[in-house]
């Protein structure tokens, strides 16, 4: 069952979403890591992955020409974090989010990722916001910001405030994270006033995919780092004060104790891709998001693959001759781990581009070849 965290005490929440068949073990509730100062209902409606956003109209409304900070490949680092050190590099890269929506507000972080403003944080946490404003660290009065560009669907969302000079965070190099690495959980937890919270873990497992609310994301980092409601969009870092993630997701087990300290993080293999993309909306070039039009479950036995409940009529599904009850095992040959699994590998791919579906179809395996289209607006 997936759904946002609990409202402020006596605030009915809008109902969660429909449970997915979990068949093995306990069902597990993966919950983003906003604050919420007053519930709305409505906070979770999914805005159309790719399209530039209209929510607020500020200056500066434009993407920053600035490269991204990456480190560059090294050799072997010292992987022991020292805290006290990280913390310092790193504070002042780090904000404080502040969302209006209607009836109340939201809380997270961002991690500034240019000098001259330009601030990463979740989708979810600036969706449906009227006015958005960040505080520094050391800053008692909070800046106004645009929102630039947003892609609910891999839950980034690029941020701009005025101003120039500011520390930009460095992003770790993509390949250098590495399974028991030390990683430190930075933001502002339950919207406390004033420094970050900071909190150590490891890696635990790489490219884990789940689903939240409005979004499928893969190639996720995840920590038993703890994260709490107000961390989402807050950066993981490694030793050298590097980021390696944007926190996210916090999984909890319905029996409460099965899921400690189960924690994910966007990687910055994914989230430097997306950068460039979110830019390149500012600028006009909307990124157009691939469609197959199929309703899926995950196997009842917890096998591989996922089971096409119903096909749309007038979609690459439909035209491809995609059945209902059949059982999608891979695309272009990668194995799809269940329904959020296949969602992500879709949404992976361009409208156009022509992919190979691994299926099972009464017993008998099979390809199906499907050109993809462009998700439409409803």
């Amino acid at each position: 069952m997936t759904t946002l965290p609990p409202p402020a005490p006596g605030i009915t929440p809008a109902p969660p979403a429909p449970p997915a068949h979990r068949p093995k073990g306990r069902a597990v509730v993966l919950v983003v890591v906003i604050g919420i100062v007053a519930w709305v209902a409505g906070l979770a409606g999914a805005l159309l992955g790719g399209e530039v956003s209209d929510w607020l109209d500020k200056p500066p409304s434009r993407s920053s020409d600035e490269p991204i900070n990456v480190a560059a490949p090294r050799g072997e680092i010292e992987q022991r974090v020292d805290v006290g050190e990280v913390v310092k590099y790193i504070t002042p890269s780090v904000v404080t989010i502040s969302a209006d929506v209607e009836g109340g507000q939201s809380l997270g972080t961002g991690v500034i990722i240019s000098s001259d403003g330009e601030i990463l944080t979740n989708a979810h946490v600036v969706q449906d916001a009227t006015a958005v404003r960040v505080r520094l660290a050391g800053e008692s009065e909070p800046r106004d910001v645009t929102v630039l560009a947003a892609d609910p669907g891999n839950d980034l969302a690029l941020l701009r405030m005025s101003g120039d000079g500011f520390e930009a965070a460095t992003f770790a190099d993509p390949t250098s994270i590495r399974l028991g690495d030390e990683v430190v959980a930075i933001g502002f937890a339950l919207g406390l006033d004033g420094e970050p919270s900071v909190t150590l873990g490891i890696v635990s497992a790489l490219n884990r995919t789940i689903g939240t609310e409005g979004a499928f994301l893969d190639g996720l980092i995840q920590t038993d780092a703890a994260i709490s409601s107000g961390n989402s969009g807050g950066p993981l870092v490694n030793a050298a004060g590097e980021v390696v993630g944007i926190n996210t997701a916090v999984a909890r087990d319905t029996a409460v104790t099965a899921a400690t300290n189960v924690s994910f993080a966007i990687s910055a293999a994914e989230a430097l891709p997306i950068i460039e993309i979110l830019r390149s909306q500012v600028e006009g070039d909307a990124r157009d998001q691939a469609y197959l039009g199929v309703e899926l479950d995950d196997r009842r036995d917890g096998g591989q693959g996922a089971v096409v409940v119903s096909v749309q009529e007038g979609t690459p599904a439909a035209e491809f001759g995609l059945e209902a009850g059949d059982l999608i095992l891979a695309v272009d040959g990668a194995a799809t781990d269940g329904s959020t699994g296949l969602i992500a590998a879709i949404r992976d791919l361009a409208p156009g581009d022509l992919t190979t579906l691994t299926v099972v179809r009464n017993g008998d395996e099979l390809t199906i070849d499907v050109e993809l289209t462009v998700r439409p607006d409803s």
